[in-house]
């Protein structure tokens, strides 16, 4: 079994943030585990091709205080950074390794991973994140139709099609506008209006339907959906039924719970226990990232990460110092 000091499970931003940070520290190196075949998966993805990534996330600016942060810019050059950042520091990052169990010892953490890749740490970070977990509704999709249905926006532009988008959120809005180029898109959102949507989508969302390019369906609250004549029928509890070809749902990520509480972190309600530097129950078991905010950023990412570092340095320092 191979040993290292700190494991981090995650190379997202929250992931790659706390391998910059111990690096800068002088700190020894830390062995990140990614099931993906590259870094920051979810914006690979889930972001199309030269989609904005938000400094401001829901309209809160994080003030940075780490090492890391970064401008708004596009999906390409927020990877290229990332990309910088992995091989400027030289981060020991092991591709396809989904981490499935953690095994807290006495004095250390057993590491499984899919991948065959057992580690042993003194120190562990969870930086999985919340959002390559989409949420799905709590109506079952019919078989018939599941070639239809999506969680993400497809490589290809469908064209021509009635499209119906499910969410409130920056993700719904912006695929909402952006389907809209090739296709006649209705955005259905549960709530009477928009609250989660940051100022730039929601005025580029607003001028889309002032020009009747989206059509927006608010306070609907979807019963089922069903197949019928090769479309997608929806249906609503307050409205009648409606046809659609495609349908896209952006609601948001769900956490690992059953993960972290299998490993014993203990939560209250739906969030961890942890303490201003992330570190939960578990004595030398961090969380960072999605994980450890109520709202996670990649400014708030970043945040973390410095923050996971500072615990470390004040408790555990004697543990990792290279």
């Amino acid at each position: 079994m191979e040993k290292t000091k700190i494991a981090i499970i995650g190379a997202g931003p929250a992931g790659i943030g706390v391998a910059v940070e111990v690096k800068e520290e002088g700190l020894v190196p830390a062995v990140i585990v990614e099931k993906a075949g590259h870094a920051c998966d979810t914006i690979v993805k889930f972001y199309r091709a030269g989609k904005r990534v938000d400094a401001v996330y829901q309209k809160v600016e994080v003030v940075p205080q780490g090492r890391l942060s970064f401008a708004t810019e596009s999906k390409e050059e927020f990877l290229a950074r990332m990309a910088s950042l992995i091989s400027g520091y030289a981060l020991d990052i092991r591709y396809g390794q989904e981490c499935h169990k953690i095994l807290v010892k006495e004095d250390s953490f057993l590491i499984s991973s899919s991948g065959g890749l057992d580690l042993e740490a003194n120190i562990v970070v969870a930086a999985i994140g919340i959002f390559g977990r989409p949420v799905r509704p709590s109506y079952a999709i019919p078989r018939e139709i599941r070639d239809k249905v999506h969680f993400s926006l497809p490589r290809e532009m469908p064209v021509d099609k009635d499209v119906l988008v499910v969410g409130g959120g920056d993700s719904a809005a912006e695929a909402a506008c952006f389907l809209s180029r090739e296709n006649r898109v209705t955005l259905s959102y549960r709530r009477p209006d928009f609250f989660r949507i940051n100022e730039t989508n929601f005025c580029t969302l607003n001028g889309y339907c002032c020009e009747g390019r989206v059509q927006t369906k608010m306070s609907s609250d979807i019963e089922a959906v069903e197949a019928e004549n090769d479309r997608i029928r929806v249906l609503f509890k307050n409205d009648s039924p409606m046809n659609f070809d495609l349908l896209f749902y952006f609601l948001g990520g769900s956490s690992p719970q059953v993960f972290l509480e299998n490993a014993g972190v203990k939560f209250i309600g739906k969030r961890p226990q942890t303490d201003e530097f992330g570190e939960t129950n578990i004595p030398r078991f961090f969380l960072a990232g999605d994980l450890a905010l109520d709202k996670g950023s990649i400014m708030g990412a970043f945040l973390s990460a410095h923050l996971v570092k500072q615990g470390i340095v004040s408790r555990y320092r004697q543990l990792v110092t290279a």
